[in-house]
């Protein structure tokens, strides 16, 4: 993707890593230090300790960075802290001061504020009975996995399996003084797996209570109520003063009556100044209002008025009759009559407030299956306790983030934008993948634990990790372990499983054609398959920047499952793909988790040659290599198709895979950094490929032949860089290939990929 992009030392050295979180600890300490706002600053405070802490740690050694156990204090399984990049600061996540409901819990059950105390207890008769409770009722929230652990223990005594239990807490008792336990007292939620929502109704509320009055608004409010009335009655106590053919003020010397009348607004513009502050309009010397308002002060005070002073009323006394009429005559009226309205109308921050009154009485902790109501205009009963205008419309952006609160199926979600990305799809997912997994464990109880637990355990954030090494399992957590041989894989809960994939695979494809499945979807649908009872290779995006030149043996197999859904496809002849080679590889092993390192290597091999990488290490290059494995494997979109059997419409796919390239396409002009725009519309091009290959011959042409329809509806630059795409492309479809140096019908047809270590075509040439 890097045009400029030296290659560096290969493989990378072990240090490569240290310089970012230098990086980071200067950046968000120059936010703690600068920032205006004191919740920012208090914010990035607490990033600044944790990156000090990760800097200070991997310079003494007790950091392993690009390890699964980064801590030696700690097992594996215990839940790291993890900044930005997958970095780990040396903490365990259920670790730190004890938490409000802590120190509650040890308050009324009269010991010490300690973990190791409240461990101690909950082990206690009474304590057990309190969690077996909390297993029947459901009224228990855990964040992080460890909150579970002592669930767990309570489940096996009231289980009969005393031993188990035994066995758990024996794993747990040496970090019973550091590591919370138990789990967090939390209302009942429902269990109705079929819906999802992307933030609570308390989230929602939050959000919407954060909307503060905007200054200008407030200002104008201010200037169409308080001082364009004032400025209006300025005006008729001068045109007292006027003579009407001519026009002159001050033809009439002033009386007694109209220097006590000129006194009390001067009084009253004292007033109005020290309450309103917000328009500071009146009080610019030049602004019409002030030069009558000086002019009324000077004459009520009993000194004339020069020549110069008498210029600038008369001034401004016709420029305000000229702009709006006299004071009480039709055109005057109409317009401040128009004004009135305005003001009248009530401020965001106002519709902002009835709106958090209306979630209130919602229930915090879930979403709620009715945002409509949330979002109706004011009731009579609202005008009645509030003020605010009866009838006054919510706001579009109110009633957008009220729309995050909706519970409901996935596909509505995705329907209403609710759900605008892949990225926050797979943030949905786990809500529905936990229960479906859960329904594994028979007792009821238990399922409803392991459900919560699931979803607490997809909240762990991803470790920085190098050779290989895969992230913690949650079959790895002692607590999960324990209660294994109480899950059962029956055949409903296979069959459940596996049409919750299909359904799943479908939103994601149907939802996001053009994007690439994110690592952390992947995660869910290879939980899903297990449970399905498949075993599948699901492949995850790799990172250019430490990636180490090899691929695990999953590549492979994904590569090979990739050969019996595309063999003889467009995407094989677009890509020049041997699928011949890729059985080879494989040759006639049959579990591909037992593939030896030679076969892999030998994948990693033809992935760099490819690429036309020869050992260099950078990004770019790297990159160039992670794509070529992305384009043998189809990055899932093969087991999608093939074993899992989703059936989307594939040329409506095509045809939204390729606008979207033409959106982004049309992003490169004049963009200094075009490169990652360009490396999406790559990935979209091919996203496009896989799915017009699995169109029938027709359906394929019908697209081929819309192509050009839709580059004209975007601007005449897009066309001009895709054409050599399109060439290339139309070219493959008739039965030409291309070359090895990409290019096929003479050259000007060029095969378009995202990453490249040279100035990537799609660039143009340069310039100067």
């Amino acid at each position: 993707m890097n045009d400029n992009d030296e290659p560096r030392q290969w493989p990378p050295p072990a240090s490569a890593g240290q310089g970012y979180p230098e990086q980071q600890l200067a950046r968000v300490f120059h936010t703690a230090v600068t920032h205006e706002d004191a919740v920012t600053r208090a914010r990035a405070e607490k990033h600044v300790r944790r990156w000090r802490q990760v800097v200070d740690r991997m310079r003494d050694g007790a950091l392993r960075i690009g390890s699964r156990k980064p801590m030696d204090e700690f097992p594996v399984w215990v839940t790291p802290e993890v900044v930005r990049g997958g970095f780990a600061t040396g903490n365990a996540s259920a670790g730190g001061e004890l938490l409000p409901h802590e120190v509650e819990l040890a308050r009324r059950v009269g010991v010490p504020a300690e973990r190791q105390a409240l461990f101690a207890y909950h082990l206690t008769e009474a304590g057990l009975a309190e969690l077996t409770a909390m297993l029947e009722r459901g009224d228990y929230e855990v964040v992080v996995p460890e909150e579970a652990a002592l669930l767990v223990v309570a489940w096996l005594v009231a289980a009969g399996d005393r031993v188990g239990a035994l066995e758990l807490l024996d794993v747990l008792r040496p970090f019973a003084d550091q590591l919370r336990f138990a789990p967090r007292p939390a209302r009942a939620r429902s269990a109705d797996s079929s819906t999802a929502y992307r933030h609570t109704v308390g989230q929602v509320g939050e959000a919407v209570a954060k909307r503060r009055p905007k200054p200008a608004i407030e200002a104008m409010h201010e200037a169409l109520t308080v001082w364009n009335p004032f400025a209006d009655e300025l005006l008729a106590l001068w045109l007292d003063t006027t003579d009407i053919e001519s026009g002159r003020v001050l033809a009439r010397p002033p009386g007694p009556d109209w220097i006590a009348r000129g006194g009390e607004l001067l009084a009253r513009y004292k007033l109005l100044a020290s309450e309103h502050k917000l328009c500071g309009k009146h009080r610019k010397p030049k602004e019409n209002q002030a030069i009558l308002r000086t002019a009324l002060a000077q004459t009520v005070a009993g000194r004339p008025l020069d020549a110069r002073r008498r210029g600038l009323l008369q001034h401004a006394v016709d420029a305000m009759v000229r702009r709006r009429g006299l004071p009480g005559s039709a055109r005057h009226g109409e317009i401040r009559g128009r004004q009135a309205q305005i003001a009248a109308l009530p401020t965001h921050h106002a519709l902002a407030g009835v709106v958090v009154r209306r979630l209130a009485d919602l229930p915090q902790h879930s979403g709620t299956p009715d945002v409509d109501a949330l979002v109706v205009p004011v009731t009579e009963e609202e005008y009645a306790r509030t003020g605010v205008t009866l009838g006054a419309e919510i706001p579009a952006a109110i009633r957008h983030l009220v729309e995050g609160a909706l519970s409901a199926p996935i596909g509505t979600l995705i329907e209403r934008g609710i759900v605008p990305s892949a990225e926050v799809l797979a943030e949905l997912v786990p809500q529905l993948v936990a229960s479906t997994t859960a329904q594994a464990y028979l007792d009821e109880g238990l399922r409803t634990l392991m459900a919560a637990h699931y979803q607490a355990f997809r909240n762990r954030r991803s470790l920085l990790l190098l050779n290989l090494e895969h992230q913690v399992r949650p079959a790895e957590l002692p607590w999960v372990a324990a209660v294994a041989e109480y899950r059962e894989s029956s055949a409903e809960s296979q069959d459940n499983a596996r049409a919750v994939l299909v359904r799943l695979g479908e939103l994601a494809l149907q939802g996001f054609p053009a994007t690439i499945l994110p690592n952390p979807l992947i995660g869910e649908l290879s939980a899903l398959s297990r449970g399905a009872g498949l075993d599948l290779p699901w492949v995850e995006e790799l990172a250019a920047d430490i990636f180490m030149g090899r691929f695990s043996g999953k590549f492979l197999a994904a590569a090979r499952l990739a050969a019996d859904v595309l063999e003889g496809s467009l995407y094989e002849r677009y890509f020049d793909i041997d699928y011949a080679e890729i059985a080879v590889l494989v040759g006639d092993a049959v579990n591909w988790r037992a593939f030896g390192s030679d076969r892999t290597a030998r994948f990693g091999e033809l992935c760099q040659s490819r690429a036309g990488n020869h050992g260099g290490w950078s990004p770019a290059a790297n990159g160039t290599v992670i794509e070529q494995a992305q384009i043998l494997t189809t990055h899932n979109l093969a087991a999608l198709a093939g074993p899992i059997g989703v059936a989307p419409v594939w040329a409506d796919l095509a045809r939204r895979c390729f606008t979207t390239a033409c959106r982004l396409t049309a992003r490169v002009e004049g963009n200094p950094r075009p490169l990652s725009t360009i490396k999406d519309a790559a990935y979209a091009w091919r996203q496009m490929l896989f799915h017009l290959s699995m169109c029938s011959a027709s359906e394929r042409a019908a697209v081929l032949a819309w192509l050009d329809d839709e580059t004209a509806r975007h601007p005449g630059h897009v066309a001009a860089r895709l054409s050599p795409a399109l060439i290339g492309l139309r070219a493959v479809a008739a039965g030409d290939r291309f070359d090895a140096r990409g290019t096929v019908a003479g050259g000007s047809g060029l095969r378009l990929l995202g990453w490249s270590t040279d100035r990537h075509w799609m660039r143009g040439p340069r310039v100067g």
